[in-house]
């Protein structure tokens, strides 16, 4: 399997009108592609988010994944949104079994459903529902490095039928949103990415470990200070990588700036 990073949108953004109409639509096309473009169809989907953040690797452990509308001021409709795929159990035990192997920290939380992070993009991009899910946090340390350490745990999961998806977005200054200013810097930090996912894995992975100095100012004024955690689901599923090369496979230019997506194969 490939591993992903996919721009997850903003809230519900694909269920509901824009102004304009077609603000979401390029984004939606593409995640309604990423099935057909796999090799096979995924014996399950473990997915990073960046809206769970965990003092260390921590697995969603509910049998019946419920949703967390983790967003405000949306319309009533998209509250009732549904998404019942089935949890993976068994990938959660093999998750742990790769962490453990890695000497990392792993826990376990048997409460917590699916935030938006999941069940908006994966509604689009598996309409069905019928691939089974599990959800892995991000670290609350936000350490660029431990999330690649992380990922590359996780690697051999992509010969064992598991797609691995990181869910973010490339750019998440949300003042950036509609302000002319911002389209240059985001411009600038999306050739940055997109120069640095395709280069070896040895240099890609110091790149995104030293992100913020390494990408400029673009960097930092495209993920603000302790609010990088939208980028970080990139670096998880660049460790997963390996040695495979990055690439992006998307880009749109969404209210004044770049979102993309990048594919490792």
């Amino acid at each position: 399997m490939p591993t992903l990073f996919i721009p997850h949108g903003a809230g519900p953004c694909f269920f509901m009108d824009w102004n304009p109409a077609d603000a979401w639509d390029k984004t939606a096309a593409y995640l309604r592609s990423i099935p057909a473009s796999l090799p096979v169809k995924p014996q399950a989907i473990l997915l990073i988010s960046g809206h769970w953040l965990a003092p260390q690797p921590t697995v969603g452990a509910t049998e019946r994944p419920g949703l967390l509308f983790d967003y405000h001021g949306f319309p009533p409709h998209t509250y009732e949104l549904s998404y019942p795929a089935p949890a993976a159990p068994a990938v959660g035990a093999r998750v742990q079994q790769l962490l453990q192997q890695a000497d990392l920290p792993v826990a376990h939380d048997a409460a917590r459903g699916w935030d938006h992070g999941v069940f908006i993009p994966l509604k689009v991009a598996f309409p069905d529902a019928d691939v089974p899910v599990l959800q892995l946090s991000l670290l609350q340390s936000l350490n660029a490095a431990d999330h690649i350490r992380l990922g590359q745990s996780l690697a051999p999961l992509r010969d064992e039928g598991v797609l691995i998806i990181g869910s973010g977005m490339s750019y998440h200054n949300m003042r950036g949103y509609g302000d002319p200013r911002a389209t240059a810097v985001g411009a600038a930090f999306d050739h940055w990415l997109g120069e640095t996912v395709a280069l070896p894995a040895p240099e890609r992975n110091a790149r995104l470990a030293d992100w913020a100095r390494a990408s400029g100012p673009a960097g930092r004024l495209s993920h603000p200070q302790r609010a990088e955690e939208h980028l970080l689901p990139l670096h998880v599923v660049a460790g997963a990588a390996g040695d495979s090369r990055g690439a992006k496979v998307f880009t749109d230019r969404v209210m004044g700036v770049d979102i993309s997506a990048v594919r490792f194969d």
